[in-house]
């Protein structure tokens, strides 16, 4: 038989065989520790375990897997409470040591990576001072042997999850097993230490094989070859768990499809392009290499559907089953697949029925294995100084930033279309703002704006039905019907700013708010001029009212003009335009008119702050002379009603936001037009309809005459 040099390992898991340039000759089917690594962090992630402790062998191969274990969980986002050493050989004040670290310990799941005999110990101290609530995480190397540890001790390993290789459908070897028998096997001397072993006895010095039992009854009872092996076969082989079986299984077939691909040619991808007859393969004229280059290149299947290739590392595709240890009340066990680890998965690498484990009696669901709980929404985590990643504490979320799923460790502003929710865990569509006509609000002014311009309008036809009245007559006829068609204007004007705002009505609100007022406080000056010139003048009557009416039509053509100016080079240079105000409110996006030039907005404003500043300084200085029905006093106090709410109008215009900043400019418009109609108009039209005794020439000029005198 030629000898062939190369290996094919089924159960050791350094990962340094894992190196080709080392051992360039070595393959093998299972998983070294480095995937075992990838297996337990994917496990640790998929069950939500951030916050875990370590127990590794003491010695220079566990301190280096302890490490590099560590190093892995913590690349997948996870942390490590604790990681220490154990061993069979500590001392108990040292286990005692190990037992604290995990009694204090927060974290819930500890992952072993040692065998069970470095673990007897340490579980028998905790099972004394009665430390039962954590999970364990087993490696390949940790065996679930029940009568290796006693009773109290075995049951902290209930619930315990662990992983072993990979265990496929291996057809006929439990009748293969059943038929094991010493007869069939004559040549193999194991065999029938095998059998001693199992039934107890003895077989024959001579070596030979015997049928019948001796006559002798003080010797040791002689194996017969009657036994019947197939009952125990179960228990025997621990059939539950035969993973590391299923890894031999793999290379025996692995190494047989090999030689089955030389023998028969049938790879000829694997062969080279020097062999060009395949017959010459043959056992006696096979070289390891070849036989090594074609185990490389296997690719087949089991009977029971397992693949069999090796990957360019030397070592079949990483899978692991993921089992669940089930201790019941009469100490009995089941070891239960709850799932697998496949690296050849595309995506979700771990398959978990979750459902199927069972856990210790303290925990009715999964257990919780963190340092500290999820922030909630709207928080997000800060770390804490000298503690790991997974340790922190949660600090709400500034106004207008929210927080995620994704990343809680970061508050970040909303898209400006949008708005953070009353959590603060998401960002919702802001929705636009504008003083419209269907708000209550807007109703409102709206109506005092319709009914304030129907009230001037039936003021002026009053004034036009008893145009011929003293009372009308009196202070210049035709600039009371000029100054009532200004105050129209000026209540009209208001409904130009309610309404969604578009280019026309920015460019005309303020502009028509700015002329209208404008002329009516400049028919207010005027008014006060007549009156002023009506009682000092020295001239005759007629050349006095002819001076009167020149200098009353000036100001009233020559004022608003000023004003109207000052609105053609603000619309020519930087007129107003709408805009889409995402600063103001968070939640809302304010529709407003942008006045363009703000410099041409307190302009206009300044101007007729001139003007109602100089026509109530006249009006103060005429407030005594002698007029009928008291007209200096009344034009003193609508100018002191105008200008105490435009003087309110500035605060509360730089105050407000959004609709409120509209809201109040139409109240001032609106107020300020009110008590300029009522302070100079209402009086008059009460002697018309209410005191028609009062509305004669006697009556009139016997007061004037009277307050002469």
């Amino acid at each position: 038989m030629y000898h062939i040099s190369f290996k094919i390992n089924y159960g050791i898991l350094d990962s340094l065989l894992g190196d080709r340039l080392q051992f360039p000759s070595l393959l093998s089917t299972i998983p070294n520790e480095k995937t075992q690594d990838m297996a337990i962090s994917h496990l640790l992630s998929h069950l939500g375990w951030t916050w875990v402790g370590i127990l590794t062998r003491d010695d220079d191969l566990g301190e280096t897997v302890g490490q590099r274990l560590k190093e892995k969980i913590e690349i997948d986002g996870g942390c490590v409470a604790f990681l220490r050493k154990v061993h069979f050989h500590y001392s108990q004040p040292k286990i005692n040591e190990i037992v604290d670290v995990i009694k204090k310990s927060t974290a819930t799941v500890i992952v072993v990576y040692c065998e069970e005999t470095h673990m007897k110990p340490l579980l028998e101290a905790l099972s004394a001072q009665r430390v039962t609530s954590k999970v364990w995480i087993f490696c390949l190397g940790f065996s679930f042997t029940v009568g290796f540890f006693v009773n109290e001790s075995w049951r902290l390993l209930n619930g315990s999850i662990g992983l072993v290789p990979h265990n496929g459908r291996m057809p006929g070897f439990g009748d293969f097993l059943s038929r094991m028998h010493p007869f069939t096997y004559q040549n193999d001397f194991l065999m029938k230490i095998f059998w001693e072993k199992v039934f107890g006895c003895k077989w024959a010095e001579n070596g030979s094989l015997q049928s019948t039992p001796p006559e002798d009854l003080n010797l040791e009872r002689l194996c017969t070859g009657a036994e019947f092996l197939e009952p125990l076969v179960p228990s025997l082989f621990e059939l539950e768990d035969l993973s590391f079986t299923f890894q031999a299984y793999i290379a025996v077939y692995a190494f047989a499809f090999a030689l089955q691909d030389l023998l028969s040619c049938t790879d000829q991808k694997a062969l080279s392009s020097a062999d060009s007859a395949c017959a010459i393969y043959s056992l006696q004229n096979l070289h390891p290499w070849k036989v090594l280059q074609q185990l490389r290149n296997v690719h087949n299947y089991t009977p029971g559907g397992e693949e069999v290739l090796f990957e360019r590392s030397g070592e079949i595709p990483a899978m692991f089953d993921i089992m669940n240890l089930q201790i019941f009340a009469d100490e009995n066990y089941k070891l239960i697949r709850i799932g697998r680890f496949d690296t050849r998965a595309a995506q979700e690498k771990i398959l978990l029925n979750t459902s199927a484990i069972v856990w210790r009696q303290e925990y009715k669901e999964i257990p919780r294995s963190v340092c500290s709980e999820n922030c909630q929404a709207g928080h997000r985590e800060v770390s804490i100084e000298g503690q790991p990643a997974c340790c922190f504490q949660c600090v709400p979320c500034p106004s207008g930033k929210i927080t995620n799923e994704n990343n809680p460790t970061l508050c970040r502003k909303c898209p400006e279309d949008q708005w953070p929710n009353e959590n603060q865990d998401q960002c919702l569509p802001r929705q636009p703002q504008f003083l419209s006509f269907e708000e209550t609000m807007g109703v409102a002014l709206a109506a005092a704006a319709i009914i304030f311009s129907l009230l001037t309008l039936s003021i002026l036809a009053i004034f036009r039905k008893y145009s011929e009245t003293p009372v009308v007559k009196a202070n210049n006829r035709n600039l009371s019907y000029l100054l009532l068609m200004a105050l129209t204007l000026c209540f009209l004007s208001a409904l130009v700013f309610i309404g969604h705002p578009v280019r026309v009505t920015c460019l005309l609100r303020q502009t028509i708010f700015g002329t209208t007022f404008s002329i009516t406080v400049s028919c207010m000056l005027a008014k006060t001029v007549t009156v002023i010139i009506a009682f000092k003048s020295t001239k005759p009557n007629m050349l006095g009212k002819k001076l009167g009416s020149k200098v009353t039509s000036f100001i009233v053509l020559f004022c608003p003009l000023v004003q109207v100016l000052i609105c053609i080079i603000w619309l020519a240079s930087s007129p107003p335009f709408p805009e889409f105000n995402m600063k103001s409110k968070s939640d809302k996006i304010v529709i407003e008119c942008n006045e363009g030039s703000p410099l041409f907005f307190y302009c206009m404003l300044g101007y007729l702050g001139v003007l109602a500043t100089v026509s109530f300084i006249v009006a103060f200085l005429a407030r005594k002379l002698p007029d009928s029905f008291n007209e200096g006093k009344f034009i003193t106090f609508s100018m002191f009603v105008f200008l105490s709410v435009w003087l309110c109008f500035i605060p509360a215009y730089l105050s407000a936001e959004g609709k409120y900043i509209v809201a109040v400019e139409i109240f001032s418009i609106l107020a300020s037009s009110a008590g300029l109609l009522s302070c100079l108009f209402f009086p008059k039209c009460y002697i018309i309809i209410f005191r028609p005794d009062m509305n004669t020439k006697q009556y009139v000029r016997g007061k004037q005459a009277s307050t002469a005198n």
